[in-house]
């Protein structure tokens, strides 16, 4: 069973930055393809950023595209989301995900390729 906890939300004001950080307790880390998804209230959840399980490659939604980076340390099990000049819109549940699926991009961005999640951490910016 692979457990996935998020941290390091919080409130921010508008233009600044913060870096949330996913650990994931399980052996094979360094196999599966690692997302971040957020969920603002009354929405559906949306991607939000993807990398591949050699850290090479990845993909970004188009509103966060240039603001946030998604990165991973197979060495510490860890998946990070550095976002920067955050905005007012950006606030949500931030989820990560995890899954052994071979890199696409047209299967990343979708929430059922993925088929551990953790519990989210919430994100609230202020403008």
């Amino acid at each position: 069973q692979v457990q996935l906890v998020e941290s390091g939300g919080g409130q921010v004001q508008a233009e600044g930055s913060l870096t949330l950080s996913c650990a994931i307790s399980n052996h094979g880390f360094s196999a599966y393809v690692l997302g971040w998804f957020r969920q603002a209230p009354g929405q559906e959840r949306k991607f939000v950023a993807a990398i591949d399980f050699t850290g090479t490659k990845t993909m970004y939604a188009d509103s966060v595209k240039g603001r946030f980076t998604i990165s991973r340390d197979n060495t510490k099990n860890t998946v990070f989301l550095q976002m920067d000049s955050l905005k007012f819109e950006d606030t949500a549940l931030y989820y990560c995900a995890a899954d052994t699926f071979l890199w696409r991009e047209e299967w990343a961005p979708r929430p059922q390729s993925y088929g551990s999640w953790g519990r989210g951490t919430q994100v609230t910016v202020s403008s």
